[in-house]
């Protein structure tokens, strides 16, 4: 019978082995461990990041005092004030002044949890985590209004791990420092909504023209929701967006308990009344361009009031501004820029009415070139060996199942390359982009500066590829400078307000696109087609080249020309795309061009084109009477050297005369000496002399100078070809 161990005697043991833990158990308690042991050596640091961070904090009146911005004036080219861009800071309101509409709309939309947070927001953070891994999208950004507060004072907006960091300390500093009351006061008195706009006072009377102390709900769901994108949701630029995003803000505070289900369905939106914003004109447009420039141009932050000095003319800016208004079709929009020989722009129009839309359609839109695009094309088969003589054939094609067809429906047979470019002829354009290929076409036009994306099917070569206004009228600057590259540029100089120079414009050299003979050839495509061609309408009284443009069913119209070194591009149309009856780039662009064009030139001395090609060695026709000169210039010598007038009329020859003294018959008196005998040639050769033609036949040679001797041979020997 087997013995039971006794337990009691094992239990007694002082040697007894204890149990063996298992691997992972035993590394689960250690990560555990460790883990915690590093969580709270973060957390011990973390409260001394916080605490160092609280002591160094500014107190309440001086954070209430600093102020957010640049003040940056704004001058044109002959030192004219354009406008001055900067902070623009409304009247500081207590805590106990703010609508409560006002805070609990910025709490609900910006920071529903900001009373129950320290700063930062775990839940929140958690949560966007969880919906980013869900939606398979990259982390998404999440801020609570203490850590805005925190960024918008002390830091920047770069999105770095180390700003996060950083925030994020701050933020709970100033929780640790400040109370709830007080972060909420400072926040929306410094909070940026939009159009210079720093604080609520500020933006209320902006938008709506009176204090923010007597704000309403509606007018206050639409200042909370500026917050998150001040640009895209500005009522005064997009009424739609803000509206939309208003909607939010008011069903966001229904959801936090803010207002009632019967509040937010009461707060009418739509009768929201927006003040009309005095002195907004087209300089806006040109300033929203270049103003963010200077981000680079000064290479680092500045808070110093600067002063910025433009390339845009006044007076040229006004008459850009005249000419798209006057000639703009009704419900379109027009869109100009103008720029010098040097690339600096004079003038430019980015809509009709800066203060109904901000979106500048000169830098930022893009639109179809139509025939404006066959510019490129022109220039690639110009430099592949096209010549605007040549003869092409305009008449029905079909390139790959494609059948283009020109504007009027009609066919010209057999013209020249010239009058092809002069009328459009859009079936020419499709047989000399598929024969130099459409990538040569695409890389043209990116030698050019098109920025946008381009295709490379068959049609591409009408333009179908959308492009902005200003990479178009730089490449038909770069047309106009004989093929040199043109970078627009819009800032001169900056200087601070003592006049000290951080920044000088300085000219570069551009680089040589295509050779000068290309782009004599397209300038005498481009002129014809202003003088007799669709753009007649643009003619100025001195010379112009340019091309019109105009795409399916009217929907866009472009002329884009230069003269006397001035180069400018106009574009008409809808901003939702619709077409508009009649509009073509021959009609209203073209207009709009010479009515600016005549202003801006007037002050210039009139340039004729250089348009004679100077073709290089391999493009020309080969001819081998080329090294001939002309009949007249030859001269004839004899077999013996001597010149002989070919005019002369030689008598034959005549019996002698008998010799009265009775001397020898058949002598006749001497002619002039031989200009070389035989003896001295021998010396001079080193041998015999080379094969000549017969005596009876002349030898020729053109009045040039004789080649160059060969080895062994004499320079007094001329060779006959």
């Amino acid at each position: 019978m087997a013995r039971t161990p006794d337990r009691r005697r094992t239990r007694g043991r002082g040697t007894a082995a204890r149990p063996v833990r298992s691997g992972w158990r035993l590394w689960l308690r250690r990560m555990l461990i460790g883990g915690s042991g590093l969580a709270l050596l973060g957390l011990f640091a973390l409260g001394v990041s916080v605490a160092f961070a609280a002591r160094s904090l500014p107190s309440y009146d001086e954070m209430k005092s600093s102020q957010n911005g640049q003040m940056i004036v704004v001058r044109a080219r002959d030192g004219t004030q354009l406008v001055a861009v900067g902070p623009s800071y409304g009247k500081w309101l207590p805590s106990a002044d703010i609508p409560q509409v006002m805070k609990d709309a910025m709490v609900s939309v910006e920071d529903r949890r900001f009373n129950r947070h320290f700063g930062i927001d775990p839940y929140g953070l958690a949560r966007a985590l969880f919906v980013s891994i869900r939606d398979r999208r990259g982390a998404r950004a999440t801020s609570t209004i203490t850590q805005q507060l925190a960024r918008n004072v002390f830091l920047n907006n770069n999105r770095t791990v180390g700003r996060k960091l950083r925030e994020g300390v701050l933020a709970m500093a100033l929780e640790a420092k400040f109370s709830k009351a007080q972060i909420l006061e400072l926040y929306l008195n410094k909070v940026y909504f939009g159009g210079g706009a720093y604080g609520i006072d500020s933006a209320s009377r902006k938008f709506f023209g009176h204090p923010a102390t007597t704000l309403s709900l509606p007018e206050a769901a639409i200042i909370a929701g500026l917050v998150k994108a001040p640009s895209r949701y500005s009522p005064t630029a997009d009424a739609g967006a803000g509206i939309a995003r208003a909607r939010v803000v008011l069903q966001t505070m229904q959801e936090t308990g803010a207002i009632s289900a019967g509040e937010a369905a009461s707060a009418d939106l739509h009768t929201v009344r927006i003040a009309d914003e005095g002195g907004q004109n087209s300089v806006r447009y040109f300033t929203d361009w270049a103003l963010p420039q200077l981000d680079i141009l000064l290479g680092g932050a500045s808070t110093e009031p600067i002063e910025v000095w433009t390339t845009l003319d006044v007076g040229m800016q006004r008459a850009a501004t005249a000419s798209i208004a006057a000639n703009v079709p009704s419900g379109a929009q027009g869109a100009l820029v103008s720029l010098d020989r040097d690339g600096a722009v004079m003038a430019m129009v980015g809509g009709t009415d800066y203060a109904r839309s901000n979106y500048n359609r000169a830098t930022d839109a893009v639109r179809q070139p139509g025939s404006a695009w066959k510019l490129f094309v022109y220039l690639a088969a110009l430099e592949s060996g096209y010549t605007p003589n040549d003869t092409v054939t305009d008449a029905p094609v079909t390139i790959d199942g494609w059948s283009p067809r020109n504007s009027g429906g009609t066919y010209a047979g057999k013209i020249d390359v010239r009058t092809a470019f002069a009328y459009s002829k859009n079936t020419v354009a499709a047989q000399l982009g598929n024969e130099v290929g459409y990538s040569a076409v695409a890389g043209m036009a990116r030698r050019f500066g098109i920025t946008t994306p381009i295709n490379t099917h068959p049609s591409m070569v009408l333009g179908t590829s959308e492009v902005r206004v200003i990479d178009m009228t730089r490449a038909f600057a770069a047309v106009s400078a004989h093929g040199v590259a043109v970078e627009p540029f819009g800032i001169l100089k900056v200087t601070n307000t003592e006049g000290r120079v951080l920044y000088q414009h300085a000219s570069v050299a551009g680089t040589q696109l295509v050779p000068a003979y290309v782009a004599a050839g397209i300038t005498d495509l481009l002129q014809t087609a202003v003088n007799i061609g669709t753009g007649r309408a643009a003619q100025i009284g001195r010379p112009v080249a340019g091309k019109t443009g105009t795409t399916t069913s009217n929907k866009d119209g472009w002329f884009l020309g230069f003269s006397s070194g001035i180069t400018t591009g106009v574009w008409m149309g809808r901003d939702d795309a619709k077409p508009i009856p009649g509009l073509q780039g021959g009609t209203a662009p073209a207009r709009a061009f010479a009515a600016y064009m005549r202003v801006a030139v007037a002050q210039r001395p009139v340039e004729q084109f250089d348009t004679k090609l100077q073709l290089p060695e391999w493009q020309l026709e080969p001819d081998d009477e080329a090294s001939f000169a002309g009949s007249n210039d030859y001269y004839y010598i004899d077999d013996q050297g001597n010149l002989v007038d070919p005019h002369r009329v030689v008598e034959p020859p005549q019996p002698p005369p008998a010799d009265p003294q009775g001397g020898e018959p058949g002598l006749v008196p001497a002619g002039p000496p031989a200009a070389a005998g035989d003896e001295f040639l021998n010396q001079a050769t080193g041998g015999n002399r080379p094969n000549e033609p017969p005596p009876d036949r002349p030898r020729i040679a053109p009045q040039k100078p004789a080649p160059a001797p060969r080895t062994g041979s004499s320079p007094m020997v001329q060779e006959v070809n």
